[in-house]
């Protein structure tokens, strides 16, 4: 295969791949699923299916060459990563209890179970859609949820691993506030599972150095160069396209902005007033506790302001 040949097979196929044939194959695995053991196997195969491609698209076809070269953050966003899918299945297993407490039983509840799975699966990927693009845009209006939200936007480059880069407590604010309202109206575990799975996958998809076509749908999907424009560190500019699956939330609100107003480059990516934003998983743990939005990077305590803060709160 000549290289001119890979790069547009990567072009027009990364999309349908990673978006249709991946979460197709979820599908296929969750509904014809002997035990959750066998399910839970299967979607590990298909995620880490799904970060190989990303990786090995974006040697073949990236957006921008820097963003393919490390930025010292390979190590923790990994640790990001694996603390993602660990509280996605936390939430998962916690789906039958709270469908048992708040739905009456498994079997009750205001969720349309008599319907196909699929057909469950796109309720459920159109209202979650809607309740984590909500807030994601509150995120960016309040200064307690953005502080933890910076933790996501103060990546300096944009790859397909550090879409799952979150503050664990942001995420259980995600999962408490977008997605469990879903199970508590009855969503089944199979749904539920299904459902976590596209959003790890277009999490990925939408953080991608990959320069892949969408056609007709480009103004459609919150991904590519239109994500892009909301993680620049152009001040209040990246406030807009709040999406994670489409773009018509961000229509209705007013917050949909299909082209930049200038070129963005591979270095316009971050938060203007932290330039240099905490690497260690540990560093961005802590880091909401001590940023100031608006007040510039955090400054970190001396020993005597330590000490200070120590007497003052015995007092």
């Amino acid at each position: 295969m000549t290289p001119a040949l890979l790069r547009n097979l990567v072009r027009y196929g990364y999309f349908p791949f990673m978006f249709f044939g991946l979460n197709g194959a979820a599908y296929y695995v969750v509904v014809n699923g002997h035990s959750y053991l066998w399910i839970a196997a299967g979607i590990a195969v298909l995620l880490l299916t799904a970060i190989g491609t990303a990786f090995a698209a974006e040697r073949i076809l990236p957006w921008y060459d820097e963003w393919n070269h490390s930025h010292g953050d390979e190590h923790t966003n990994v640790v990001h990563a694996i603390v993602y899918e660990l509280q996605n299945l936390n939430g998962i297993l916690t789906i039958p209890l709270m469908g048992w407490l708040f739905s009456g039983g498994l079997n009750a509840g205001i969720w349309p179970r008599d319907w196909p799975i699929w057909a469950q699966l796109v309720l459920a990927v159109v209202l979650a859609d809607f309740a984590l693009m909500y807030l994601h845009y509150l995120s960016h209006r309040f200064s307690f949820l953005w502080r933890l939200h910076a933790v996501h936007h103060g990546v300096s480059r944009l790859y397909g691993f550090n879409g799952l880069v979150r503050h664990p407590l942001h995420q259980v604010i995600d999962m408490v506030l977008g997605t469990a309202p879903l199970a508590v109206a009855g969503m089944p575990v199979q749904v539920a599972i299904l459902l976590g799975f596209a959003i790890s996958v277009q999490l990925i998809i939408q953080h991608s150095n990959v320069a892949y076509a969408l056609g007709p749908f480009r103004n459609h999907l919150s991904i590519g160069q239109i994500h892009h424009l909301h993680h620049v560190n152009w001040g209040k500019e990246g406030d807009c396209n709040f999406g994670l699956f489409f773009t018509i939330w961000d229509r209705l609100l007013g917050t949909f902005h299909p082209e930049p107003p200038r070129p963005i480059t591979a270095g316009d990516m971050g938060i203007d007033e932290v330039p240099q934003f905490p690497k260690g998983y540990v560093e961005q743990l802590v880091f909401p506790i001590h940023y100031k939005p608006g007040e510039g990077p955090p400054k970190p305590l001396t020993a005597a302001a330590k000490a200070r803060a120590i007497h003052d709160a015995a007092e």
